[in-house]
């Protein structure tokens, strides 16, 4: 009887030391798929508890050089993951691509404007567009390139109103304080009963999505954990129930 109940003390200690608080930064879009990703997580790993920032990438960079205790770090762009490799913040051999995505132009869901494409955005009634602030925002990197690619970045900038992230700017356009916007198409999908879709817009560089382990982080063994968890065919699943599409 004693040796059972050590065996039952020692299960429990080995449960405990193989749990973990995991922190992950993660891109302002992924904030649906990846609450929902974090709790089928911790249901399979008993004990492990995901805890997530949510923000615009290229902040959360920021973030994690000035020390904020992060173990996992989920771009939108592969600008934003490439600065935090030059800063060496992240784990050898750690970084993988693991969604897809596409930059779509929103109205308002009760808009009147005759917005069908970017090249409307040029008329004299659309007063103002808003997009992610490109020198610190992924979707407005997007957004800018495919402008002047199009050549319609000189007319479109004076209208813009920069967001903070992209659920930012997908907030402005669905309480229609601007005439359209620029998300991603799973931003949109989130709020399909305010926005409306009138246009997928071309990038040149694909929308992808790197995550990788942070090299100092409090909970690095875990934090792979969670990376192979996303990359694994439930976090695939989910990632493709809001819409993301394979890296």
């Amino acid at each position: 009887m004693r040796a059972l109940k050590l065996g039952v003390v020692l299960m429990l200690a080995a449960t405990g030391a193989s749990a973990a608080e995991i922190t992950v930064s993660a891109a302002a879009s992924l904030t649906n798929a990846f609450k929902e990703i974090g709790a089928a997580y911790e249901k399979e790993h008993t004990g492990d508890k995901v805890q997530f920032n949510f923000a615009a990438s290229d902040p959360l960079v920021q973030q994690i050089a000035k020390g904020a205790p992060v173990d996992v770090f989920a771009s939108a762009d592969q600008d934003a993951m490439d600065k935090a490799d030059t800063l060496k913040l992240l784990a050898p051999a750690s970084r993988r691509n693991f969604a897809s995505n596409s930059l779509v132009l929103i109205t308002p869901l009760a808009a009147t404007l005759p917005i069908k494409g970017i090249a409307d955005l040029q008329q004299a009634g659309v007063a103002r567009v808003t997009m992610g602030n490109p020198a610190s925002v992924p979707v407005g990197r997007y957004t800018k390139h495919a402008l002047e690619q199009a050549k319609l970045w000189a007319a479109v900038e004076p209208k813009a109103i920069y967001g903070a992230s992209v659920r930012q700017s997908l907030d402005y356009v669905a309480r229609g304080e601007v005439d359209a916007g620029f998300v991603y198409a799973t931003d949109a999908a989130v709020m399909k009963d305010k926005v409306k879709v009138v246009a997928t817009v071309p990038t040149e560089t694909p929308v992808s999505y790197p995550i990788a382990v942070i090299a100092a982080g409090p909970q690095a063994a875990a934090g792979r954990r969670f990376a192979d968890y996303v990359l694994s065919s439930s976090g695939q699943a989910i990632l493709a129930k809001y819409g993301f599409g394979r890296p």
